[in-house]
């Protein structure tokens, strides 16, 4: 019955930090900032395009998800979400890194956790 009661709690505890999918950013404006955009209209770029203005710089990191690739999941879209704050329509991504966060003890096991960071350049893309 103990062992129960350790697993419920340890299965509680896990759906706390999940119900917490958080992500954090930045942004540092470097050029002329613009009235806010949706984030959802922010488009990323491996390349620059033709006809642009940089804003600034924005950031964005997450440790939120079940998997890498909702980390990553997660810290795009607070990246997009930094740069409509300071009016950009796009960024053109620099970085994208994994890093430790830390991890949990199951079991006398330890399980690393990691997160995705991710940087870029907030821009205007001119139509």
């Amino acid at each position: 019955m103990k062992k129960l009661s350790v697993l419920v709690l340890v299965f509680l505890f896990m759906v706390l930090l999940v119900s917490c999918e958080t992500a954090s950013g930045t942004n540092v404006v470097t050029g002329k900032q613009r009235p806010a955009t949706n984030p959802n209209d922010v488009i990323l770029y491996a390349e620059p395009p033709a006809n642009y203005e940089v804003i600034g710089v924005v950031t964005a990191s997450s440790d939120s998800g079940w998997t890498e690739q909702e980390d990553l999941n997660y810290a795009i879209a607070e990246l997009k979400k930094q740069a409509a704050k300071i009016g950009a329509n796009g960024v053109i991504l620099e970085n994208i890194s994994t890093t430790e966060s830390g991890g949990i003890i199951s079991n006398g096991i330890y399980f690393p956790a990691t997160a995705k960071n991710i940087s870029g350049k907030a821009i205007y893309v001119k139509k």
